[in-house]
């Protein structure tokens, strides 16, 4: 069974329509990459699949079950773009308040800093804190509930390349433990990173394959230029 089925997905925001009639499966135990430009509706799509989106048509299921369903509130791992902790805390204060609220030991909130690299800057407030630093306190208190599905959004804005290096490392290892990721990034040198590959355009998937089927598509080893390959294909298509 797949992690996440999206079919014939319809969301309108603001008076217009967001994304158009998107079908795609994500399966379990992969590092599912969401590619494109801001403004093509990434984050509009990983609301849906969290449950928080209210959406026009279509059907989001989630690890067997409705997206947004009470069941999956402990199973699912959803971190933003802004970072969802509290600055007057320490890092240690968010990560064993967030680990208490899943269940879990005190133990397991220091594992989750040791994994993304902050159990040096347990005792420093959240608010003292770098952009890309409190985005890691975000990731660490949603991986101290061990989700089987961890949806994130942007993870790797603002930070250097060295720490964007080790975080995709820790995604990789998740997924080999048996997590689901759902990651979107603008940047398309990440795209190698992942297991598979959704492009998405204007609120359109353009693709559904994994990095070297792209390729081959594409007819290019650069996946930037495969990309621009594909919207020039759809533009023409259009036409």
């Amino acid at each position: 069974m797949d992690a996440v089925t999206v079919t014939d997905l319809v969301v309108h925001r603001g008076g217009r329509r967001v994304l158009h009639g998107l079908d795609f499966a994500a399966p379990p135990g992969q590092v599912t990459g969401l590619l494109g430009p801001s403004g093509s509706g990434k984050t509009t799509l990983l609301r849906a699949v969290v449950g928080v989106q209210r959406t026009t048509s279509g059907q989001v299921a989630v690890l067997g079950e409705p997206a947004g369903a009470r069941s999956l509130r402990s199973r699912v791992g959803y971190v933003t773009q802004a970072p969802s902790v509290y600055a007057d805390l320490t890092v240690r204060e968010n990560t064993r308040h967030f680990a208490a609220l899943a269940g879990r030991a005190a133990a397991d909130a220091d594992a989750a800093l040791d994994d993304v690299g902050l159990g040096a800057a347990a005792q420093q407030l959240v608010g003292d804190l770098s952009g890309g630093q409190r985005g890691r306190v975000s990731l660490a208190c949603a991986l101290v509930a061990r989700p089987a599905l961890l949806v994130l959004d942007e993870p790797t804005v603002g930070l250097d390349p060295v720490l964007r290096v080790e975080l995709w490392e820790l995604f990789h290892r998740l997924a080999e433990g048996g997590t689901t990721l759902l990651v979107s990034s603008h940047v398309m040198d990440e795209a190698g990173r992942c297991d598979r590959l959704l492009l998405l355009r204007d609120g359109r998937l353009l693709s559904d394959s994994t990095p070297a089927q792209l390729r081959a598509e594409a007819g290019t080893d650069d996946l930037e230029q495969a990309f621009l390959t594909l919207i020039h294909r759809a533009g023409q298509v259009a036409a």
